[in-house]
């Protein structure tokens, strides 16, 4: 190479760095707006900017920068640009996008960076943390052993959530999804879980209710509501669950153990598509790129058990998905269940049918499985979802025959009592002993005698009856194994409650 091409590579070279080093020191890099539309502008300038870098528009509005082009760089704005112009000035900012953490946001509702949603003033966080940051290492991994409780009976003895775990909640539209979510933050009440509840794309009116209603239950104070909604720039929203789970990792990392819940990743994958297309990057299947399956794993890996070493904390992702038509074999569906750690799936079947919640007990799974189960909870629940699947496919087959025999007869009857026992209002959920103990009843076929609509009383009498036991309550929360002893004094209680209800009735009749 010749003495005048090293000198020009030299000078090229410093000159790049100067320029990157005035921008970090004083932010002052400008460009000009060249073009803005839907949500995205293109710069002309700014040579030095960086990849999710913020950027100042007219008005002091906000941008991301999102492609980062040889001629131009594209920004998704966070703002509403509607009235912005073509030749206006941009300027760089100098920090990549980051949100404010740290107890200040408790019982707060705020967007992906910071800006309060309450009417409470502003947001005083003594820190700032990027929005995108690197998932924890896995020699910073511990197992997830932990139960995370939801209080709703179908979950806890067929699909228990580990601490650190990821589970998929699916299914079609307006089946309860966002219920059980809510049921799940309500239930954390007084067992040292903080919540974090991220609204992508939804109304706003859902998320006021939704704001209501945890406020009205006592879960607000241990909950932050982080909210891009329908109205927002789709890259408000695409930013929207990378920013939670930044607020999320901070508590975690500070030992405590935290619910993340994403509502729902199918519009978080639809704003991505949108910024894009109109980025003119190229489409793959259904028009979304082809790293789409990239931004939810690098999304959802975050979420974990972190080891002693690191505090131990943990982060429980329940991100949500919408399904069309039943269609689990889509492209975001088939991409999240492979990233999550099982799923809950809702049927718009059973939702008609009024078994609420919804879950289809066979087409929903808990990769963890019974090893975040009490073991109490695990002896009464191991045999209960093969039991319950194989009660659904006989009453299937059982409707094309007139005539049963009375084995089978009193398998289908026992399995609609067992039906019966699992449904469950939304907004109550209930305590772990009170589940064991329900489930005991309804498994060992003391109900089996009585009415179905008879099914819920009993099982109410029986929860009532377990509080003049508090010993044996505190003894199943602590993890101890139910003694025959135990299972004896539980089963001899729904005995007593089968008899009296029976005796009720017959009098009734008579």
């Amino acid at each position: 190479m010749e003495t005048k091409e090293i000198l020009n590579e030299i000078f090229t070279t410093f000159d790049r760095v100067n320029q990157n080093h005035r921008a970090e020191l004083h932010g002052q890099e400008t460009g000009v707006l060249v073009y803005v539309n839907d949500g995205i502008a293109r710069v002309q300038g700014l040579p030095g900017v960086k990849l999710d870098e913020l950027v100042r528009f007219p008005g002091d509005r906000l941008g991301m920068a999102f492609n980062l082009d040889p001629d131009e760089v594209g920004v998704v704005l966070l703002d509403v640009g509607e009235d912005l112009k073509s030749g206006s000035t941009v300027q760089r900012t100098g920090r990549v996008l980051d949100v404010p953490v740290g107890e200040a946001l408790l019982g707060r509702v705020v967007d992906a960076t910071g800006r309060p949603l309450d009417n409470r003033g502003p947001v005083r966080a003594a820190e700032r943390r990027p929005v995108e940051r690197k998932a924890a290492a896995i020699m910073d991994r511990a197992p997830v052993t932990v139960p995370l409780q939801t209080g709703i009976k179908v979950v806890d003895a067929m699909i228990p959530v580990g601490r650190g775990q990821r589970q998929l909640i699916i299914g079609d539209r307006q089946t309860g999804k966002t219920a059980i979510a809510l049921d799940t933050m309500i239930n954390q009440k007084g067992k040292d879980v903080l919540c974090i509840y991220c609204a992508i794309g939804q109304r706003g009116t859902a998320v006021a209710k939704l704001v209501d209603d945890l406020h009205a239950y006592g879960a607000m104070e241990y909950s932050i509501v982080v909210v891009a909604d329908g109205a927002d720039p789709a890259g408000l929203q695409f930013i929207t669950p990378y920013a939670a789970t930044s607020i999320a990792e901070y508590f975690m990392e500070q030992g405590r153990d935290i619910l993340i819940i994403y509502d729902d990743l199918t519009r978080h994958a639809q704003a991505y598509r949108e910024m894009s297309l109109l980025m003119r990057r190229p489409p793959g299947r259904e028009a979304f790129p082809g790293d789409i399956f990239y931004i939810h794993s690098r999304l959802l890996e975050r979420s974990t058990h972190l080891n002693a070493k690191r505090g131990g904390g943990s982060l429980t992702a329940l991100p949500i998905v919408e399904t069309e038509a039943q269609n689990l074999a889509a492209y975001i569906p088939t991409n999240l269940i492979s990233i999550t750690d099982g799923q809950i799936y809702l049927s718009p079947v059973l939702f008609q049918k009024g078994v609420l919640p919804a879950v289809d007990v066979g087409k929903s799974v808990s990769r963890v499985g019974g090893k975040t189960q009490l073991p109490a909870y695990r002896s009464v629940a191991g045999d209960l979802r093969l039991s319950y699947a194989q009660f659904e496919e006989l009453e299937a087959f059982s409707r094309f025959s007139m005539r049963l025999d009375e084995e089978t007869r009193r398998t289908l009857e026992h399995g609609k009592r067992v039906r019966e026992i699992l449904k469950q209002p939304q907004y109550k959920p209930i305590p772990i002993p009170e589940q064991i103990a329900v489930l005991l009843a309804v498994t060992s076929g003391v109900f089996d005698d009585l009415p179905l609509e008879q099914i819920e009383g009993a099982a109410g009498k029986l929860r009532q009856a377990l509080q003049d036991l508090p010993d044996l309550s505190r003894l199943m929360e602590a993890g101890e194994k139910l003694s025959a002893g135990h299972r004896s004094t539980l089963i001899d209680a729904a005995k007593n409650i089968s008899n009296l209800m029976k005796e009720a009735g017959q009098n009734a009749d008579s």
